[in-house]
């Protein structure tokens, strides 16, 4: 498990994007959701060796992932929310290289690795192409074979999905519960609910750089049983509706506006029809909470 413990960190710019973080992180897959500016990626990037907290630890194994950066990294799979491969170098160059930089030196053993790795993420018809001709999808999935060399027991994937299409996002989706196991932990950062909804057993919602709750998506979504309303009705009523219900989303459909809605305990309105609460409406509803509304954490 992965315990993290009051880290806080402000840029020179005085943006404080953390403010004293604490979470536990079990084996399996954790999703950490919030909108952008969050502070999702800064706390990926110090999990990653990458950047300086200015307090605060985050224990893994007995190893210090602040404070013994080099022993940390022996532990690490990182997959970046920009991840810059070299475009002329082919799907097996690519990781021959990156086998390398981890310290995998044997001839025979690396190529026994990357052939493994490479059929994992099923990429091995494709292993002598270049890179740089690589769709989004199995580029993330390129990366996420370099980020399995080592067989780190912590690997951290920021905001993987953005950008693929639905049949990669599904791929991906596969190849991360794939990857998960007893003793490995996968931290996926994302603003993408769907992500968390379909994945991960455990998750964390941030806000401007605060923890606002920790819980499974099924507790999430039970909180709302019964609460969820939604109505279809003309444009023209959408604001009088929004200034009495609490609206969660709202949508354009065919000339209408689709509205759902939270009310706890009675019908908002005769336009409103109960409907099944999802993890969306959990973190949408969370979100835009004022901060320190009860259900937050402090």
């Amino acid at each position: 498990m992965l315990k993290i413990n009051k880290l806080n960190k402000t840029y020179s710019s005085h943006i404080q994007a953390l403010k004293g973080i604490s979470l536990e992180v079990p084996a399996g897959i954790f999703g950490l959701l919030g909108p952008n500016g969050a502070g999702k990626t800064t706390l990926m990037k110090i999990l990653a060796t990458l950047l300086e907290a200015d307090s605060g630890t985050a224990e893994m194994h007995g190893v210090d992932l602040i404070s013994d950066k080099d022993q940390a990294r022996t532990m690490l799979g990182y997959l970046p929310q920009e991840f810059g491969f070299y475009p002329s170098l082919t799907a097996d160059q690519t990781l021959n290289y990156f086998a390398k930089l981890k310290g995998v030196w044997n001839g025979k053993e690396r190529k026994a690795l990357i052939d493994a790795l490479l059929d994992r993420v099923n990429l091995l018809s494709v292993r002598n192409q270049k890179v740089g001709g690589f769709s989004g999808g199995m580029q993330q999935r390129l990366g996420i074979a370099q980020a399995l060399i080592g067989e780190p027991k912590l690997i951290i994937v920021d905001e993987p999905t953005a950008g693929l299409d639905p049949e990669e996002r599904v791929r991906f989706h596969n190849l991360l519960s794939e990857t998960a196991g007893e003793n490995v932990a996968v931290i996926l950062s994302t603003h993408i609910v769907s992500d968390v909804a379909n994945i991960c057993s455990r998750m964390a919602v941030i806000r401007h750089g605060e923890i606002l709750v920790t819980c499974s998506p099924p507790e999430a979504i039970d909180q709302l049983r019964e609460s969820v309303w939604e109505a279809t009705v003309p444009r023209e009523m959408v604001s009088a509706l929004k200034s009495r219900c609490q609206v969660i989303s709202s949508q354009m459909f065919a000339g209408l506006a689709r509205l759902r809605v939270i009310s706890k305990g009675e019908r908002p309105g005769e336009e409103f029809t109960p409907a099944t609460p999802v993890l969306e409406d959990y973190y949408f509803d969370l979100i835009t909470r004022p901060e320190g509304s009860p259900g937050m954490a402090s």
